[in-house]
């Protein structure tokens, strides 16, 4: 969670330098699904890195909270364990990944090796 230590103030670029990995400007459908409630909330992903990603949603979800979350891209499903890490209220959330299966971390770097070209 190294790249997600603290929420933005604004898109400054001193909050940029602290990310321990690349982050990649990315467009993809992805549900959130909260298990305690099983809220589902769907919406896209704008940015993309090997440790999370940012969901643009108007509904977010406290700071903290366990999710699980599908991104869908083409042909290919990305599925992990995930936590809130920051919310712009009415925006969207920065979503850190957890506990990534081995099958769904090669989606996902599949997926930032196209990035990376």
């Amino acid at each position: 969670m190294g790249e997600f230590n603290q929420a933005p103030s604004d898109s400054s670029s001193q909050y940029r330098e602290k990310r321990a990995v690349p982050r990649f400007g990315f467009i993809a459908t992805m549900t959130l699904i909260e298990p305690v409630s099983d809220t589902r909330i769907p919406g896209r992903i704008s940015e993309i890195s090997r440790k999370g990603c940012y969901v643009d949603v108007l509904n977010t979800l406290p700071v903290g909270t366990r999710i699980r979350i599908d991104i869908s891209r083409d042909c290919g499903v990305f599925t992990t364990t995930a936590t809130i890490i920051y919310v712009q209220e009415g925006m969207g959330m920065g979503v850190a990944f957890a506990d990534i299966p081995a099958e769904q971390l090669e989606t996902l770097d599949s997926w930032l090796a196209e990035l990376a070209r």
